[in-house]
Protein backbone atom coordinates (compact mmCIF):
# COMPACT_ATOMS: atom_id res chain seq x y z
CA UNK A 1 0.00 0.00 0.00
CA UNK A 2 1.25 3.29 -1.00
CA UNK A 3 2.09 5.81 1.81
CA UNK A 4 -0.12 8.68 1.71
CA UNK A 5 2.02 12.07 1.92
CA UNK A 6 0.91 15.75 3.10
CA UNK A 7 1.43 18.75 0.45
CA UNK A 8 0.70 22.08 1.72
CA UNK A 9 -1.11 24.42 -0.52
CA UNK A 10 -0.23 27.67 0.39
CA UNK A 11 -2.04 30.92 -1.15
CA UNK A 12 -4.83 28.12 -1.91
CA UNK A 13 -7.31 30.93 -2.49
CA UNK A 14 -10.20 29.19 -3.74
CA UNK A 15 -8.02 26.23 -5.21
CA UNK A 16 -8.18 23.11 -4.32
CA UNK A 17 -5.87 20.04 -5.36
CA UNK A 18 -6.98 19.58 -8.56
CA UNK A 19 -5.69 22.58 -9.91
CA UNK A 20 -2.65 22.14 -8.06
CA UNK A 21 0.05 20.01 -10.43
CA UNK A 22 -0.55 16.69 -12.28
CA UNK A 23 2.02 14.96 -9.23
CA UNK A 24 0.01 16.45 -6.05
CA UNK A 25 -3.73 15.79 -7.52
CA UNK A 26 -3.24 11.75 -7.10
CA UNK A 27 -4.98 9.80 -3.95
CA UNK A 28 -1.35 9.88 -2.35
CA UNK A 29 -1.57 12.95 -1.47
CA UNK A 30 -3.27 14.46 1.37
CA UNK A 31 -3.67 18.65 0.81
CA UNK A 32 -3.63 21.32 3.30
CA UNK A 33 -4.57 24.39 2.65
CA UNK A 34 -3.54 27.63 3.90
CA UNK A 35 -4.31 31.46 3.07
CA UNK A 36 -4.35 34.68 4.64
CA UNK A 37 -7.89 35.29 3.38
CA UNK A 38 -10.56 33.75 5.43
CA UNK A 39 -13.29 33.90 3.03
CA UNK A 40 -10.98 31.55 0.90
CA UNK A 41 -12.20 28.91 4.28
CA UNK A 42 -8.70 27.47 3.86
CA UNK A 43 -7.76 24.78 6.35
CA UNK A 44 -5.06 27.02 8.11
CA UNK A 45 -5.26 30.80 8.39
CA UNK A 46 -1.99 32.68 8.14
CA UNK A 47 0.95 33.88 5.81
CA UNK A 48 3.85 32.52 4.08
CA UNK A 49 6.05 34.46 6.66
CA UNK A 50 4.16 32.93 9.73
CA UNK A 51 3.03 29.74 9.31
CA UNK A 52 2.86 29.16 13.47
CA UNK A 53 -0.08 27.17 12.86
CA UNK A 54 2.00 24.14 11.13
CA UNK A 55 4.33 22.53 13.04
CA UNK A 56 7.89 21.63 11.79
CA UNK A 57 8.82 18.90 9.60
CA UNK A 58 4.92 17.99 9.36
CA UNK A 59 4.47 17.97 5.35
CA UNK A 60 6.67 16.43 2.94
CA UNK A 61 5.66 19.29 0.19
CA UNK A 62 4.73 22.56 -0.65
CA UNK A 63 3.03 24.16 -3.53
CA UNK A 64 3.28 27.81 -3.97
CA UNK A 65 1.26 29.57 -7.03
CA UNK A 66 1.96 32.94 -7.42
CA UNK A 67 2.26 33.83 -3.68
CA UNK A 68 5.92 34.86 -3.35
CA UNK A 69 5.40 37.86 -5.25
CA UNK A 70 3.34 39.40 -3.26
CA UNK A 71 5.89 39.76 0.01
CA UNK A 72 8.28 42.43 -0.18
CA UNK A 73 11.66 41.73 -0.79
CA UNK A 74 12.81 41.72 2.88
CA UNK A 75 10.22 38.96 3.65
CA UNK A 76 11.29 36.77 1.05
CA UNK A 77 14.25 34.86 3.27
CA UNK A 78 11.31 34.73 5.77
CA UNK A 79 9.21 32.57 3.74
CA UNK A 80 11.38 30.77 2.23
CA UNK A 81 12.52 29.95 6.21
CA UNK A 82 9.03 29.02 7.06
CA UNK A 83 9.09 26.63 3.82
CA UNK A 84 12.08 25.23 5.03
CA UNK A 85 10.94 25.16 8.91
CA UNK A 86 7.78 23.23 8.22
CA UNK A 87 9.10 20.54 5.17
CA UNK A 88 10.73 17.31 6.54
CA UNK A 89 14.45 16.66 5.87
CA UNK A 90 13.30 14.67 2.40
CA UNK A 91 10.62 17.46 1.29
CA UNK A 92 10.54 19.65 -1.40
CA UNK A 93 8.59 23.21 -2.62
CA UNK A 94 7.08 23.42 -5.97
CA UNK A 95 6.78 27.49 -6.68
CA UNK A 96 5.59 29.67 -9.56
CA UNK A 97 5.34 33.27 -10.05
CA UNK A 98 5.42 35.94 -12.74
CA UNK A 99 8.19 36.00 -14.74
CA UNK A 100 9.58 39.21 -15.08
CA UNK A 101 11.72 38.91 -17.94
CA UNK A 102 9.31 37.98 -20.39
CA UNK A 103 6.73 40.90 -19.06
CA UNK A 104 9.88 43.47 -19.31
CA UNK A 105 10.06 42.27 -22.74
CA UNK A 106 6.73 43.68 -23.77
CA UNK A 107 7.15 46.74 -21.89
CA UNK A 108 9.98 47.43 -23.95
CA UNK A 109 7.65 46.90 -26.46
CA UNK A 110 5.37 49.88 -25.02
CA UNK A 111 2.79 47.39 -24.46
CA UNK A 112 2.47 48.15 -20.69
CA UNK A 113 -1.47 48.29 -20.23
CA UNK A 114 -2.05 45.71 -23.95
CA UNK A 115 -3.61 42.54 -23.07
CA UNK A 116 -1.07 39.68 -22.89
CA UNK A 117 -3.66 37.28 -22.57
CA UNK A 118 -7.34 36.39 -21.74
CA UNK A 119 -8.02 34.82 -18.16
CA UNK A 120 -11.06 33.76 -16.75
CA UNK A 121 -10.62 37.15 -14.67
CA UNK A 122 -10.74 38.72 -18.01
CA UNK A 123 -7.77 40.40 -20.27
CA UNK A 124 -4.47 40.32 -17.87
CA UNK A 125 -1.94 42.94 -19.33
CA UNK A 126 2.06 43.63 -18.00
CA UNK A 127 0.77 45.95 -15.98
CA UNK A 128 -1.57 43.79 -13.70
CA UNK A 129 1.41 41.05 -14.11
CA UNK A 130 3.90 43.09 -12.68
CA UNK A 131 2.09 45.04 -9.68
CA UNK A 132 -1.09 42.55 -9.06
CA UNK A 133 -4.63 42.35 -10.53
CA UNK A 134 -6.02 45.43 -10.52
CA UNK A 135 -9.28 44.68 -11.19
CA UNK A 136 -9.27 42.48 -8.38
CA UNK A 137 -7.18 45.24 -6.30
CA UNK A 138 -10.62 47.88 -7.51
CA UNK A 139 -12.88 45.85 -5.42
CA UNK A 140 -10.92 45.42 -2.40
CA UNK A 141 -9.24 42.39 -2.20
CA UNK A 142 -5.48 44.57 -1.61
CA UNK A 143 -3.76 40.65 -1.20
CA UNK A 144 -3.45 40.68 -4.88
CA UNK A 145 -0.79 43.47 -4.41
CA UNK A 146 2.63 42.71 -6.08
CA UNK A 147 5.40 43.79 -4.00
CA UNK A 148 8.50 42.13 -5.74
CA UNK A 149 9.50 40.34 -8.48
CA UNK A 150 11.71 37.24 -10.07
CA UNK A 151 13.38 36.46 -13.35
CA UNK A 152 15.03 33.04 -13.31
CA UNK A 153 18.26 33.69 -12.34
CA UNK A 154 17.09 35.91 -9.52
CA UNK A 155 14.43 33.30 -8.25
CA UNK A 156 17.21 29.88 -8.33
CA UNK A 157 19.29 32.35 -6.55
CA UNK A 158 16.81 33.10 -3.67
CA UNK A 159 16.07 29.62 -3.10
CA UNK A 160 19.54 28.80 -2.68
CA UNK A 161 20.28 31.32 -0.32
CA UNK A 162 17.07 30.14 1.25
CA UNK A 163 19.47 26.90 2.31
CA UNK A 164 17.58 24.36 -0.66
CA UNK A 165 20.44 22.20 -1.19
CA UNK A 166 18.88 20.98 -5.05
CA UNK A 167 17.09 23.57 -7.10
CA UNK A 168 15.89 23.59 -10.80
CA UNK A 169 13.66 25.91 -12.46
CA UNK A 170 12.27 26.52 -15.83
CA UNK A 171 10.30 29.34 -17.28
CA UNK A 172 7.21 29.82 -19.67
CA UNK A 173 6.76 32.56 -22.31
CA UNK A 174 3.43 33.38 -23.76
CA UNK A 175 0.60 33.30 -22.87
CA UNK A 176 1.92 32.22 -19.20
CA UNK A 177 4.91 34.56 -18.35
CA UNK A 178 5.57 32.40 -15.57
CA UNK A 179 8.29 30.79 -13.63
CA UNK A 180 8.55 27.20 -12.21
CA UNK A 181 11.12 25.78 -9.74
CA UNK A 182 11.36 22.66 -8.02
CA UNK A 183 13.39 23.35 -4.74
CA UNK A 184 14.17 20.61 -2.05
CA UNK A 185 15.77 20.61 1.05
CA UNK A 186 17.98 17.64 0.86
CA UNK A 187 20.30 17.04 -1.85
CA UNK A 188 19.00 15.50 -5.03
CA UNK A 189 20.86 14.20 -8.45
CA UNK A 190 19.85 15.83 -11.36
CA UNK A 191 17.89 13.42 -12.58
CA UNK A 192 15.92 13.10 -9.46
CA UNK A 193 14.89 17.11 -9.99
CA UNK A 194 14.00 16.46 -13.41
CA UNK A 195 11.41 13.90 -12.04
CA UNK A 196 10.15 16.46 -9.55
CA UNK A 197 10.06 18.76 -12.60
CA UNK A 198 8.32 16.02 -14.70
CA UNK A 199 5.68 15.17 -12.34
CA UNK A 200 4.55 18.80 -10.86
CA UNK A 201 4.85 20.68 -14.26
CA UNK A 202 2.00 22.75 -15.62
CA UNK A 203 0.37 20.96 -18.51
CA UNK A 204 0.56 23.39 -21.69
Amino acid sequence: MTETKTFLHIGCGHKRKDQTTRGFNSPRWKELRLDIDQSCHPDITGTMTEMSAVPDASVDAIFSSHNIEHLYPHEVPLALAEFKRVLVPEGYAVITCPDLQSVAALIAEDKLTDPAYLSPAGPITPLDILYGLRSSMAKGNIFMAHRCGFTKKVLVSTLQAGGFSAVASSRRGHPFYDLWAWASVSARSGDEMRQLALEHFAEG
